[in-house]
This record gives C-alpha cells, structure tokens and sequence, in this order.
C-alpha cells in the first residue's frame, strides 16, 4: 500500500464520497492539486466521469491507497541532442460503457397522429440530400426512461419530408381528440432556410454534433490546472451564500479569501463585511443599470447594453463564469446585450438569473449565455429566461438558437422547454368542417421562433417522427400527452407578450456600438 507521502498530481485512486442519495460511494478520481496546511495534507480531486463542479479538497482519510495508479511514463525518446527524454503521463482514461436505458413497457397507446401528405414531386430541406431519411437515431441521444411506442421505423431508403409540405391530424378511432383550427404562422424573414454548418443540427435536418465555436465558447485547448480548479470557496449576494461550480478568474489577491463579498445590485466586488458595508452607503442602484423592458408582478427584465455599461457587464460576467464551465470570459463586452431578470421586493431589484446574446449574430444565435443563479433554480426560472429569449425573437421577426455547447443543466432546460412548446402547438390543433387540420415544419418554426433544425432535433427526441404507407406521421401517445398534461400544471411561470416593451435595434446600421 502507498503512503501519503508519494501521492502526487495525476494519480488516480478511489475516493469516498456521499451520493444524492446520502449513501458512500468510492468513484475514482485523479488528483489535481496538493497543499499543505498546518502540516496536513489536502488533495483536490476530480472524480472520472462526474462533472467538475463536484471537484473538492479532501483529506487522505478519503482515499483508497490500495487502489492507487501512479501516472505513467511515456516511452523515452531521442531528442534532437540525442539524449534520451521523457516525461510523466496521467494513466490513459477508461471508456466508460454506454448505460442503457431501462423502463417498463407500455400498453398499447391511444394515438394521435399527424400525418405529413407528400407532393409528387417531393422537395428535401435546403442543403439536404433528396433521399436522405429523418433517421430517428441520428438525434442525440440523452439518459432517459425508454417508453415503448406503437410506432414504425423510418426506412433509410424513405425520402425526406418538405418543410413546406402541409401535415394533417387525425385520431385512429376517427374522432379528434381536440378540436381547434390549425394557428396560422406569420410572415417573417426567410433567414430560417439559409444552410449553417456549424449549427446544432445541420441544414438537411440530420442533427450533428454540437459545434465548438462562437462568440462565448471556451477554447478547451487552453485549459490547465489553475483553471481547472475552483478559486472562490464562497461569495455572499445579498442574503445569499453561493458556493461556487468552476474556476472563474477573480484577482489573485481574493482567492485566498474565505469568503468574497459582492453588491447585489452593481456587482462589485470587496475584499471584507465592512468593505461591502461601506460601499453600500454610496451605491446609489437598487436595480441592474439600463432599461427596464418588461414587468409583470415582481418579476422584471432590464436590458443592458455591454458597451454603455461596461463595469457591470464584466461584473456579470464574472459571476456567472463561477457556474458556467463551456464558456469563456470577455472583457470586451461592446458586442453584446444582457438581459437581467430581477425579482422585487421593498430593498429593490435582486438578480435571479440572466442571459446574453450578440448584438449582431450570423449564424442566429439569440442565446450566448444563460444562467439561473442556484438559490433560484429548480422554481421554473430557468424555462422563463428561454421564454423570453424566444419572445424577443418573436419581436425581431427572426428564429433563434442557443450557442453551442450548451452545458448539462442548459441541454435539459432546453430540451424541456422545446418539447412542451411544441406539444403545445401540436395538441392545440383542431379540425375544421370535417377537415384534418394541417401545418408543416416551417409553420411551427415561425409560431414559436424555434429554428427549424431545433424542432426537427425535438421531434427525433421525443421519437415522434414516423413513416407509414409513404407518408411522415407524428405520433403522439397518451403517455406523452399525459405527461405534457402533468408538466404544464407545474408551469406556473410564463411570459406575457402584453407586457413587454421593447423595441429592436438594427446594429448593422449603428457606425458604433
């Protein structure tokens, strides 16, 4: 067995943990860092496989020295004085085996389907190949509960449905389950159909993997150990304590600080209570700076623009890197807008969450981050910041996507949000005059701004796309449509259109922003 002595960074062992369930576990983890304090060893440990925000200090009581890997050594070889050199290695990962899906089978549901009637001449998406299939696994594929469906597989020999191509409803017994006329879409911009090869799902509708870039995404290339570890222990806003997920780069003078305090309403930060007390006798804000573009009881939005308040922009940003690993940190904040929800009371305005987006973005994005602060998450303000995102795309004209990657909790938001709000046009549909109602594709982008690769990405994931007797149906089981059902009574949380004031800009016209 090892002593304590010769752990060193990069070895790996397994570490005693609690899991959500309060029960020890022993994952293996590699050591990151060692420190000395007092004379007793600490080690900061990141567990394999597990998100870095649960990365933490231990003591050696934690670790399982019988299991130790020490790094390894890569083979020596000559260097160009021909001498021979190596160099220490972290032991090569584990390819963790893919977990499969498990959940009970389901009765045959009572269906509903929406049927796509293909033309003659059958017209593929923009940039796509005209026999290429909706393959349903092509879709990202999350950790879910499988649920049996009555379904057909698409054939890869199946063409591709037309965006435009009207789609009609209609129950297998022969009675609607609801009954509404189809919502007729709007007119907007066509910018929905140019081709993006960097998008989340490619242009032929086959999602494909996330892209890399943009405008806030880290360059992972460039991580080393200092950013791999968490430096604040703590930061007090307001009434809340906040135990930071991820390195964030503060000065280097306040890492060492238990504690580091900030002002809820300007975001500065200090150094002590007393510094933040003496502050807050000349802090004249009681709200985020710029224009307040939506109230509807306590909740509010303000609006700031990244160049006319450039202090607080990076103070957000700041803040925010603490709880978001794929993004990167701009100082220059000139090309982007921060939209600030707020929560009132007789103190003021208090931060809840926020998100950003470039004033002029190419490639769509109306999301570059987006962050609910954790003593507010798991309330429903999460869903009602891509609410709004979606809402001022509404406004502009325009559909949006979020920037990718997006992180663990940002995909679930958003799978979440894009499913209900695509249920929700589908199950409003209703016959009129005997008629099937119809809508396509395009139809549903326009109603709710959702980019048309991000509703077809939807559908795969909710396994509703099908092909039967030469035709795309959707098929909506009576375990999804419960299960909407149940999702939109807790959605207590929603955007109202009416209360909004906000008027868009064209930047592109704008010498300087």
């Amino acid at each position: 067995m090892a002593e304590v002595g010769e752990i060193t960074e990069g070895c790996r062992l397994p570490v005693l943990r609690r899991n959500q369930d309060n029960e020890d576990e022993w994952p293996l983890a590699e050591i990151l860092s060692v420190k000395d304090i007092s004379g007793r060893k600490l080690f900061y440990v990141h567990y394999i496989d597990f998100n870095k925000r649960l990365d933490e200090w231990v003591t050696h009581e934690r670790l399982d020295l019988k299991k130790i890997q020490f790094p390894k050594k890569e083979a020596k070889t000559p260097t160009k004085n021909g001498l021979p050199g190596s160099r220490p290695g972290s032991p090569e990962r584990e390819v963790p085996a893919s977990a499969q899906a498990s959940g009970k089978t389901l009765p045959i549901p009572v269906q509903i389907t929406l049927r796509f009637n293909l033309p003659k001449e059958r017209e593929a998406i923009p940039g796509g190949e005209p026999d290429q299939p909706l393959s349903s696994s092509s879709c990202l594929q999350p950790n879910h509960r499988s649920t049996k469906r009555k379904v057909e597989v698409v054939s890869p020999a199946t063409p591709v449905p037309s965006e435009t191509a009207p789609a009609s409803v209609f129950p297998q017994n022969g009675s609607a389950r609801r009954a509404v006329a189809a919502q007729p879409g709007r007119k907007r911009k066509s910018n929905c159909l140019g081709t993006d090869e960097d998008s989340q799902d490619s242009s032929d509708g086959i999602p494909s993997a996330p892209r890399m870039t943009g405008s806030l995404v880290s360059d992972r290339s460039h991580d080393d150990i200092v950013t791999r570890m968490k430096n604040i222990e703590c930061i007090e806003l307001g009434r809340h304590r906040l135990k930071p997920w991820y390195f964030s780069p503060y000065p280097q003078e306040l890492t060492t600080l238990p504690v580091l305090y900030l002002c809820e309403f300007c975001l500065k930060y200090g150094r002590s209570l007393k510094c933040l007390q003496r502050h807050l006798t000349k802090c004249d804000l009681r709200h985020p700076p710029g224009n307040e573009i939506y109230r509807k009881g306590t909740i509010s939005f303000f609006e700031i623009d990244g160049r006319k308040n450039k202090s607080y922009s990076q103070n957000l940003c700041l803040l925010a890197k603490c709880f978001l690993d794929h993004k990167t940190l701009y100082y220059d904040t000139d090309p982007f807008l921060f939209y600030v929800m707020t929560e009132y009371d007789c103190k003021g305005f208090h931060i809840v969450g926020y998100f950003s987006k470039e004033k002029e973005s190419t490639e769509d994005y109306n999301v570059a981050c987006i962050l609910t602060l954790p003593p507010y998450q798991r309330r429903g303000y999460g869903k009602l910041l891509i609410e709004f995102s979606y809402e001022l795309s509404k406004v502009e004209g325009k559909t949006g996507t979020p920037e990718k990657p997006l992180s663990d909790l940002g995909l679930l938001s958003y799978r979440s949000y894009w499913s209900q709000t695509i249920l929700e046009i589908l199950m409003g549909l209703k016959s009129e005059s005997g008629e099937r109602p119809q809508i396509t594709i395009n139809e549903i982008s326009e109603i709710t701004s959702i980019k048309k690769e991000d509703v077809i990405s939807t559908l795969q994931y909710l396994n509703l796309i099908n092909y039967y007797k030469g035709q795309y149906i959707l098929t909506l089981s009576e375990d999804i449509v419960d299960g909407h059902e149940r999702a939109m009574l807790k959605r207590l949380l929603r955007i109202d259109s009416k209360c909004l004031h906000f008027t868009p800009k064209d930047w592109s016209k704008r010498g300087k922003w």
